[in-house]
């Protein structure tokens, strides 16, 4: 049987012959590189410079509080909306069960969203006579 010159580029021409492998030690090294360069292009755009105040680290640390609470309170807004909306669905549906997990839904973003009154009235620094 024989074989046509041009089917063999990528085999092995002849009988024998070994096939090239698809990876060699070169192109792994070129593989690496192309990925740390990606991986180091990426790190340096995604970096931010991070800004110093030059006043009261207390106000820092109060700034971050006001901005944690107000995320809780986003928290505590979605649940509400999706309490509402449980229990308008049990209502349509008269399903008793998911009208109590409406009810208790909507009571835990009501909680949720006032922590942070709640956590002051608890421990009476927000309390001023």
């Amino acid at each position: 049987m024989k074989q046509k010159k041009n089917c063999t580029a990528k085999t092995g021409g002849e009988l024998g012959e070994m096939p090239t492998p698809l990876h060699t030690g070169a192109t792994i090294a070129k593989r690496i590189c192309r990925m740390l360069a990606a991986v180091f292009t990426i790190a340096v755009q995604l970096t931010t410079p991070a800004f110093a105040t030059g006043g009261d680290p207390l106000t820092v640390i109060n700034n971050l509080t006001a901005f944690i609470f107000s995320l809780i309170r986003a928290v505590g807004m979605i649940l509400l909306g999706w309490g509402i909306v449980q229990v308008g669905l049990s209502f349509q549906s008269h399903d008793p069960s998911q009208r109590s997990q409406g009810f208790l839904t909507l009571a835990g973003g009501l909680i949720v969203m006032f922590a942070k009154e709640i956590l002051e009235l608890i421990t009476g620094t927000g309390v001023t006579p």
